[in-house]
């Protein structure tokens, strides 16, 4: 399985509050972790099992191989991921007491994988996970290439503001399962906000395998060929929110790639997401197989 996506440094700061416009708040401490959406997915489905390349641009800089490190202590093939002069990508992110998260993404090196620099051809019949955190025409010659050799491509669509709406009717064209969160499912469907949450998973998995949306506390709705469908979250106690959507994403893939249905691999998902949320930070966060299916056997 592949994945293809953006690795950054996360600059964690943890407060009681986040400061409003003007305000000055004193936080209680700080961290550095591996993050960014493309190797947060890929640690997170290296975790729940599958065998991984990930496909990334990094800095020749500290951090960049700090997080090559963190990549490959995981045992994930980095063989295809790149170096460049520019600084590797970082996020700065402040934790609330509640675990909610506010993020800002200085995408850096991310912005160096152009299309050019993918590998020239991909294995047949893989599986592709990719995000919006590097440019899109990577993403599109990507998906291109993996559907011409009989691959899947999971479209992780976020960040989508920002996105026009030609631009995001290729994404989706090009995406055999759509997986997003409820402010994208909006975005995509042209909407301000859902009121319809399966009405709108069916819409978007119209022409394609499956659409599933993310729905926080809410859970996820799903919809396939075989109809639309629903799981509740599950109750646990929430320390960090950063990296959930990501460890949902890495392990939905993965189970996919160990061959289990999309009903199963929504809930191996809704599962690895809801244990993330559990821990700290974005990768470390990332739950393993055993934690997963202990959770799903309660």
């Amino acid at each position: 399985m592949i994945v293809l996506g953006s690795a950054n440094m996360d600059i964690v700061a943890r407060a009681e509050h986040a400061p409003a416009a003007g305000e000055t708040v004193l936080g209680r401490d700080y961290a550095l972790y591996p993050g960014g959406k493309g190797a947060n997915q890929a640690v997170a489905a290296r975790r729940a099992g599958a065998a991984i390349t990930f496909i990334g641009s990094l800095g020749q800089d500290a951090y960049g191989e700090a997080l090559l490190h963190a990549l490959t202590a995981e045992a994930i093939d980095c063989g295809a991921t790149i170096r460049t002069a520019t600084p590797t990508g970082i996020a700065i992110i402040t934790v609330e007491a509640g675990g909610e998260n506010r993020i800002i993404v200085i995408p850096g090196a991310n912005h160096d994988l152009t299309a050019d620099r993918l590998p020239p051809t991909m294995p047949p019949a893989t599986i592709l996970l990719t995000q919006l955190e590097i440019p899109i025409p990577t993403v599109l010659a990507a998906a291109a290439r993996v559907r011409a050799t009989g691959g899947t491509t999971i479209l992780n669509a976020s960040p989508i503001a920002g996105i026009d709406a030609a631009t995001s009717t290729r994404l989706c064209a090009a995406a055999d399962i759509l997986l997003v969160n409820e402010t994208e499912a909006a975005a995509l469907l042209g909407l301000p906000r859902l009121n319809d949450t399966a009405g709108a998973a069916a819409r978007l998995a119209t022409g394609r395998r499956a659409a599933v949306i993310t729905l926080g506390a809410d859970g996820v709705a799903w919809a396939s060929e075989q109809g639309t469908f629903a799981l509740k979250r599950h109750d646990v106690p929430v320390v960090d929110t950063t990296g959930c959507g990501d460890a949902f994403a890495g392990g939905f893939a993965g189970a996919l790639e160990r061959g289990a249905t999309l009903a199963d691999a929504v809930a191996f998902g809704n599962a690895a997401g809801a244990l993330a949320a559990t821990k700290p930070g974005a990768q470390p966060a990332m739950p393993t197989h055993a934690e997963i299916n202990a959770l799903l056997s309660t």
